[in-house]
């Protein structure tokens, strides 16, 4: 597949402005970004590069900084090799180690994922995607029907499977995304995971116990009824993808309205994970 990358340079931008760029530019199709020295490169399909949707999320920043970008085409062996030679091993809570194919085994831990980028969100790298896997960690996952919405690698699928889960829906409107969970369930050895492409819409006449929600604010806010209409009385939602200070209040409030009750939160860098219990 061929990519493009965009180059950013940004000047007088704080991080929180650079993260709600980053999750905007990843709305439209962007999946990957590393941090350069005057700002940022955004990977994307070269297929999916949609100028006019790309000026519209620069013009809707907030003003008082200047970005300006490049576009480069990116050789499929090239970016390969970029990618892997950026993606690191991690480990979480000291329990679960998150690694690639071509990183070595670390067996003295309880839990072990072994993910191939393949040029998708959700390595476990990003604060939110951490958090929410200490939420599965933390929690009880025996038995359960679990609903992993817009799942990327399916990590968090993979993980909740792991920790007893008896069935996972993983979701997203990614086809790549959807290719990589086919391809990453069986290289975990994990068959109670069904990969969908779409979105809320596939969900309808569904139900689960859990569900965790790795997306962004505006989709969550658009998707939290048919949350509401999917989990079981007493199921827990699990959601990450926001701001603390900017999103968790009007998060929280739209939850208690379709009836979640909230229990806690997590905060990494600013970015927030939460836990709510349907009533």
């Amino acid at each position: 597949m061929k990519y493009s990358a965009v180059h950013f340079h940004t000047t007088a931008i704080e991080e929180w402005q650079k993260d709600l760029l980053v999750a905007e530019l990843a709305h439209i199709g962007f999946d990957t970004f590393e941090d350069t020295e005057h700002g940022f490169d955004a990977y994307i399909p070269s297929a999916n590069l949609d100028w006019s949707a790309l000026e519209t999320v620069l013009l809707a920043q907030v003003k008082g900084y200047h970005v300006e970008y490049k576009i480069e085409d990116i050789d499929e062996q090239n970016w390969n090799a970029l990618w892997e030679s950026n993606f690191n091993p991690i480990l979480v809570d000291d329990t679960c180690y998150v690694r690639a194919t071509f990183h070595e085994r670390k067996p003295e831990y309880p839990y072990e994922i072994v993910i191939d980028p393949k040029m998708s969100f959700g390595t476990g790298h990003h604060q939110t995607t951490s958090m929410m896997l200490s939420f599965i960690l933390e929690n009880n996952f025996q038995d359960k029907r679990v609903l992993d919405m817009g799942c990327g690698t399916g990590i968090l699928a993979i993980l909740a499977s792991m920790r007893g889960a008896v069935s996972v829906l993983a979701v997203d409107n990614d086809s790549i995304c959807v290719e990589s969970v086919q391809e990453n369930k069986h290289r975990n050895a994990i068959s109670n995971i069904e990969e969908k492409l779409g979105s809320k819409e596939v969900l309808v006449g569904g139900r689960f116990d859990s569900i965790l929600a790795n997306i962004n604010r505006n989709i969550l806010l658009d998707q939290m009824e048919t949350y509401a209409d999917c989990l079981s009385g007493g199921g827990e939602l699990y959601m990450s993808g926001f701001y603390v200070e900017q999103d968790l209040d009007i998060l929280r409030t739209e939850c208690e309205r379709v009836g979640f009750r909230y229990i806690e939160n997590k905060v990494l860098d600013g970015w927030c994970a939460a836990k709510f219990i349907k009533a």
